[in-house]
Protein backbone atom coordinates (compact mmCIF):
# COMPACT_ATOMS: atom_id res chain seq x y z
CA UNK A 1 0.00 0.00 0.00
CA UNK A 2 1.78 3.20 -1.18
CA UNK A 3 1.99 6.18 1.11
CA UNK A 4 -0.01 9.23 0.15
CA UNK A 5 2.04 12.34 -0.50
CA UNK A 6 1.25 15.39 1.56
CA UNK A 7 0.17 18.29 -0.60
CA UNK A 8 1.16 21.52 1.05
CA UNK A 9 -0.84 24.34 -0.50
CA UNK A 10 0.03 26.97 2.09
CA UNK A 11 1.91 30.12 1.22
CA UNK A 12 5.68 29.77 1.47
CA UNK A 13 8.88 31.84 1.44
CA UNK A 14 11.42 30.77 -1.19
CA UNK A 15 15.22 30.79 -1.10
CA UNK A 16 17.87 29.47 -3.48
CA UNK A 17 21.45 28.64 -2.54
CA UNK A 18 24.55 27.02 -3.99
CA UNK A 19 27.93 25.57 -3.01
CA UNK A 20 30.48 23.93 -5.33
CA UNK A 21 28.28 22.18 -7.91
CA UNK A 22 25.28 21.74 -5.58
CA UNK A 23 22.13 23.84 -5.76
CA UNK A 24 19.30 23.92 -3.24
CA UNK A 25 15.80 25.36 -3.28
CA UNK A 26 14.12 25.96 0.07
CA UNK A 27 10.52 26.65 0.96
CA UNK A 28 9.71 27.92 4.45
CA UNK A 29 6.14 27.45 5.67
CA UNK A 30 5.04 29.62 8.57
CA UNK A 31 2.99 28.22 11.47
CA UNK A 32 4.70 24.85 11.22
CA UNK A 33 5.96 22.36 13.76
CA UNK A 34 9.67 22.37 12.90
CA UNK A 35 9.72 19.60 10.30
CA UNK A 36 12.54 19.55 7.73
CA UNK A 37 12.14 17.51 4.55
CA UNK A 38 14.94 17.06 1.97
CA UNK A 39 14.08 15.64 -1.46
CA UNK A 40 10.96 13.99 -0.06
CA UNK A 41 12.80 12.35 2.87
CA UNK A 42 13.09 13.39 6.49
CA UNK A 43 16.28 15.24 7.41
CA UNK A 44 17.68 12.27 9.38
CA UNK A 45 17.10 9.91 6.45
CA UNK A 46 18.77 12.13 3.84
CA UNK A 47 21.75 13.47 5.82
CA UNK A 48 23.02 10.49 7.81
CA UNK A 49 25.62 12.27 9.99
CA UNK A 50 24.82 14.62 12.84
CA UNK A 51 27.39 17.16 11.58
CA UNK A 52 25.65 17.56 8.21
CA UNK A 53 22.25 17.88 9.87
CA UNK A 54 23.64 20.60 12.14
CA UNK A 55 24.96 22.48 9.10
CA UNK A 56 21.52 22.39 7.45
CA UNK A 57 19.52 23.61 10.46
CA UNK A 58 22.13 26.09 11.77
CA UNK A 59 20.33 29.17 10.32
CA UNK A 60 17.11 28.08 12.05
CA UNK A 61 18.92 27.55 15.35
CA UNK A 62 20.70 30.91 15.09
CA UNK A 63 17.46 32.79 14.48
CA UNK A 64 15.43 30.61 16.91
CA UNK A 65 12.92 29.53 14.24
CA UNK A 66 13.64 25.82 14.66
CA UNK A 67 10.22 24.91 16.14
CA UNK A 68 7.87 27.30 14.33
CA UNK A 69 8.69 26.77 10.62
CA UNK A 70 8.23 23.79 8.33
CA UNK A 71 10.93 23.47 5.68
CA UNK A 72 11.02 21.59 2.38
CA UNK A 73 14.28 21.42 0.45
CA UNK A 74 15.08 20.28 -3.08
CA UNK A 75 18.81 19.74 -3.56
CA UNK A 76 20.81 18.14 -6.36
CA UNK A 77 24.35 17.63 -7.70
CA UNK A 78 27.59 17.49 -5.78
CA UNK A 79 28.43 15.59 -2.63
CA UNK A 80 26.91 15.49 0.84
CA UNK A 81 28.92 18.39 2.28
CA UNK A 82 28.28 20.63 -0.72
CA UNK A 83 24.58 19.83 -0.59
CA UNK A 84 24.41 20.61 3.14
CA UNK A 85 26.17 23.95 2.60
CA UNK A 86 23.85 24.77 -0.32
CA UNK A 87 20.84 24.03 1.92
CA UNK A 88 22.23 26.33 4.62
CA UNK A 89 22.78 29.11 2.08
CA UNK A 90 19.28 28.78 0.62
CA UNK A 91 17.66 28.61 4.06
CA UNK A 92 19.50 31.75 5.15
CA UNK A 93 18.29 33.63 2.08
CA UNK A 94 14.72 32.49 2.70
CA UNK A 95 14.91 33.60 6.35
CA UNK A 96 16.05 37.07 5.26
CA UNK A 97 13.09 37.18 2.86
CA UNK A 98 10.86 36.23 5.78
CA UNK A 99 12.26 38.86 8.16
CA UNK A 100 14.78 41.58 7.24
CA UNK A 101 15.80 41.94 10.91
CA UNK A 102 17.56 38.54 10.76
CA UNK A 103 20.06 39.70 8.11
CA UNK A 104 22.80 41.08 10.44
CA UNK A 105 22.92 37.90 12.53
CA UNK A 106 23.07 35.62 9.47
CA UNK A 107 25.61 37.87 7.74
CA UNK A 108 27.89 37.86 10.80
CA UNK A 109 27.98 34.04 10.76
CA UNK A 110 28.74 34.05 7.00
CA UNK A 111 25.59 32.15 6.04
CA UNK A 112 24.56 34.64 3.33
CA UNK A 113 27.87 34.51 1.46
CA UNK A 114 28.05 32.00 -1.40
CA UNK A 115 31.34 30.14 -0.99
CA UNK A 116 32.97 30.51 -4.44
CA UNK A 117 35.57 27.75 -4.09
CA UNK A 118 35.24 25.06 -6.75
CA UNK A 119 37.63 22.44 -8.07
CA UNK A 120 40.21 23.86 -10.45
CA UNK A 121 40.29 22.39 -13.95
CA UNK A 122 43.10 20.18 -15.23
CA UNK A 123 45.56 21.98 -17.54
CA UNK A 124 47.08 20.37 -20.66
CA UNK A 125 50.56 18.95 -20.18
CA UNK A 126 50.05 18.59 -16.43
CA UNK A 127 48.97 15.60 -14.36
CA UNK A 128 46.39 17.55 -12.36
CA UNK A 129 45.45 21.22 -12.11
CA UNK A 130 48.94 22.26 -10.96
CA UNK A 131 51.03 19.10 -10.55
CA UNK A 132 53.59 18.79 -13.31
CA UNK A 133 55.32 15.62 -14.52
CA UNK A 134 58.58 14.69 -12.79
CA UNK A 135 61.52 16.63 -14.22
CA UNK A 136 64.66 14.74 -15.12
CA UNK A 137 67.96 16.38 -16.01
CA UNK A 138 68.96 13.62 -18.50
Amino acid sequence: MPEEKKIISKKYIYGKGARKSSTAQVRLYEKGKGGVEVNGLKLKEYFKTEALRDVVVSPLKLTSHLKDLDVTIKVHSGGQQGQADACRHAMSRALVALDKELRPALKAEGFLTRDPRVKERKKPGLKRARKSPQWSKR
